[in-house]
């Protein structure tokens, strides 16, 4: 399954994956960045990672995707952060000096900018080092509205209702003029050149998220972006740990330690019974970031020679493909063979999920009248969850019961839907009722007006989507539909899909922040082709969504994440399928790792001990 942060988440020969790391230093850079060498010196600590879905470019403003973020995650810095050990998670300071001044209605947030932090050296800065000022946010958060960038987050980032902010964009849109950076806003500004200020039109108790956003909401350079123009998104220049050194696109992304960045130590605050979290603490407090000199980051969308490169220790951390889930985790616990090399294993149930959306422009599975709605129901009826998650998942995930994930505010682990059924006797009962029956004798549903009746399913060109596929062509073909698919790679799919040119599609997201009603944005009505790829429309709900963003956590907004769930299953606009494990094998000499919740960045919390590397044949 393929990933993305709205957010989100891959046979051919290992060996083509080493000719392709192993070129020649002076093989072309893509976009302009400079050429690096891919293999670093011995003595430098190099972490090597694979991703199994290719990126799109690294402008903040111009991305959605997880495998992008995480990139960005680690050149950028926002103002807050997460704690890297805190469980429940917990945000800090990051460029920003101390926590926020805020308002008692929560429509002001004023924050300072520690002093003395720079970005990464870069020619557009004339030789000068460069320091961050509040400025820079005011604006990098500007840039997510330039209609010029076609930011697939706009409508989300509009949602937090900054004073005068969609009135600057829609200047830009009905003059067709360049979009005014200039013009200072109430909505975000900078007070000073170490104050910045967000205004709000409407309450947002939960401001504070939104700026713990490093993959998005870095502090961003002005003179960077209009020097590089529409090759932004290969020269990402922020002030975070890691710097951008090469990029062959779809292929191999190099960041190397940024030799600007500030004197930072690692530090953390976990809870005084998280053994685990402890343990790091002790290892690793003091210690100057980031610990490892560079990140070699490979793209091999086939499970087979991402898990052989693991084997043939190639890379150094690897979220276990599905398929090789018993033979690397029998029961839960490492494989005795990958035991005694030192391989070690980190297990948890992820803030996602997995999902098919139901394109409600679509003239066959879209619409709202009673027909289409039962003809989604029915679809989802005949899903076989369980079987999916046993046979393709190797038991690596749990039903979903609602469109709200593990960890995050909303989710109710007792709570029981629809939406978590297989029941192939009443998709056909539906699907008889409302008029999709075989009308020409061919064996095969039609729709209610006669004409045949075929669904087109989008999919990729690599083994675990055909698994899937063939699970769909089963589940379809038991309720009496046929269906046909239309392969691409995830990039190309997830454009078609914002676009509104996919009719359903099977992808994941994960949450991004704390509070659930992240996932809620899927199906809130002005978030059509970024975050709500089914394009649902649905007054009660936006309403619901509205009322949401404006109150304090409390019984309240806990009964309307109910009420929002019961309408997502009503109207299934998504058949939500599971929330998944993961499964993190580390290398011997990968030390320090601990996965993640909401956050991206952790490359620069890890250390690589060169000693336990086995050296290279």
């Amino acid at each position: 399954m393929k990933k993305s942060i709205l957010f989100g988440t891959g046979l051919s020969l290992c060996l083509s994956w080493i000719l392709a790391a192993a070129q020649p230093a002076s093989a072309p850079a893509v976009s302009g960045v400079p050429a690096a060498p891919t293999s670093a010196p011995l003595a430098s600590k190099v972490l090597r990672y694979a991703f199994p879905v290719a990126e799109t470019g690294f402008d903040p403003a111009r991305i959605v995707d997880l495998y992008s973020r995480i990139v960005t995650a680690h050149i950028f810095e926002s103002l807050y952060t997460y704690d890297h050990l805190a469980r429940p998670a917990k945000i800090k300071p990051l460029i920003a000096d101390g926590m926020p001044e805020t308002s008692a209605d929560f429509r002001t947030w004023t924050v300072k900018i520690k002093k003395g932090i720079h970005f990464a050296d870069d020619p557009a800065f004339n030789g000068k080092r460069r320091e961050v000022v509040a400025q820079d946010f005011v604006y990098a958060f500007k840039r997510f509205v330039d209609p010029a960038n076609k930011s697939p987050v706009v409508a989300g980032f509009l949602d937090q209702k900054y004073l005068g902010l969609a009135a600057l964009r829609e200047k830009a849109l009905k003059e067709k003029k360049p979009f005014d950076y200039d013009t200072e806003i109430e909505g975000i500004r900078a007070l000073d050149a170490h104050t910045v200020q967000f205004k709000l039109e409407e309450p947002r108790p939960r401001f504070l998220e939104s700026l713990a956003a490093n993959d998005l909401l870095g502090a961003v350079a002005r003179e960077v972006v209009e020097k590089y123009g529409d090759a932004i998104p290969a020269h990402p220049v922020g002030s975070g740990p890691f710097k951008l050194v090469q990029w062959r696109r779809s292929s191999l992304i190099v960041l190397e330690r940024n030799p600007q960045y500030r004197e930072m130590l690692y530090d953390a605050q976990p809870a005084s019974d998280d053994a685990e979290g402890q343990a790091l603490l002790a290892q690793f407090k003091g210690r100057k970031l980031p610990m490892v000199d560079r990140v070699e980051v490979s793209i091999i969308e086939e499970s087979q020679p991402r898990w052989l490169a693991f084997l043939n220790g190639q890379i150094d951390y690897i979220n276990v493909p599905s398929e090789f889930v018993n033979q690397a985790v029998p029961n839960g616990k490492v494989a005795p063979n990958l035991a005694k090399l030192g391989i070690k294993a980190y297990r948890t149930l992820n803030a996602d999920s997995a999902f098919t959306y139901f394109n409600m422009d679509d003239p066959v599975v879209g619409g709202y009248t009673p027909d289409r709605v039962a003809l989604r129901r029915a679809i989802a009826l005949a899903m076989d969850v369980e079987r999916e998650i046993r046979v393709i998942r190797r038991g690596q995930a749990v039903p979903a019961q609602s469109i709200i994930v593990p960890h995050t505010t909303g989710y109710d682990p007792h709570f029981k839907s629809e939406n978590g059924d297989f029941d192939p006797a009443r998709a056909k009962a539906l699907l008889d009722l409302f008029g999709y029956v075989d009308k020409d004798g061919d064996g095969w549903r039609d729709l209610p007006n006669g004409k045949p009746l075929t669904l087109e399913v989008a999919t990729q060109p690599d083994q675990l989507s055909r698994q899937f596929d063939e699970m769909w062509k089963k589940n379809l073909e038991r309720v009496g539909i046929r269906v046909k698919f239309f392969p691409g790679k995830w990039p190309e799919q997830l454009k078609a899909a914002r676009a509104g040119k996919l009719q359903l599609w099977t992808l994941g997201s994960s949450a991004a922040a704390l509070d659930g009603q992240g996932s809620l944005a899927r199906l809130y009505g002005p978030q059509s082709g970024s975050q709500n790829l089914a394009r649902f429309k649905n007054d009660e709900f936006d309403r619901i969504y509205r009322r949401m963003q404006e109150i304090a956590d409390g019984p309240e907004r806990d009964a309307l994440f109910r009420q929002a769930q019961l309408i997502s299953v009503a109207y299934m606009p998504y058949k939500i399928t599971v929330h998944r494990f993961n499964n993190d094998l580390l290398q011997p000499w990968l030390l320090g790792y601990r996965r993640p919740v909401f956050w991206n960045d952790w490359w620069h919390m890890v250390d690589i001990d060169n000693a336990l590397r086995p050296a290279k044949k």
